[in-house]
């Protein structure tokens, strides 16, 4: 993963690691690559709202999923995880600051 050097940039990586599941899909793909089904059983939650947690992570390009043919002929979708290291300090979010918008604010 780049650097990130946009504050919306952060927002993202930082909502996307703000969740639990989310986190234990990280370590879980840490290791290696899963398909859909065998995540869910392992995090003990529906593929529906898997699906949910791991659209958070890619939108944030933490990991990436794609489609593999197993031995028997089922498309099966697989997720990696993306190399990505975060440094997060005072210096870095004065850097963004200035780049992120307020979707509250009515200009």
């Amino acid at each position: 993963m780049k650097d990130i050097f946009k504050g919306e940039e952060l927002l993202t990586v930082l909502g996307a690691l703000s969740n639990p599941y989310r986190l234990k899909i990280i370590a879980i793909l840490h290791q290696e690559k899963q398909y859909v089904s065998q995540l869910a059983r392992e995090l003990g939650i529906s593929r529906p709202l898997l699906y949910l947690h791991l659209q958070k992570l890619e939108e944030a390009n933490l990991i990436n999923g794609y489609h593999e043919v197993s031995e028997s002929g089922k498309a099966m979708k697989y997720y990696t995880l993306n190399p990505f290291s975060l440094t997060l300090n005072a210096d870095v979010i004065s850097q963004v600051a200035n780049d992120i918008t307020d979707k509250n604010s009515k200009e």
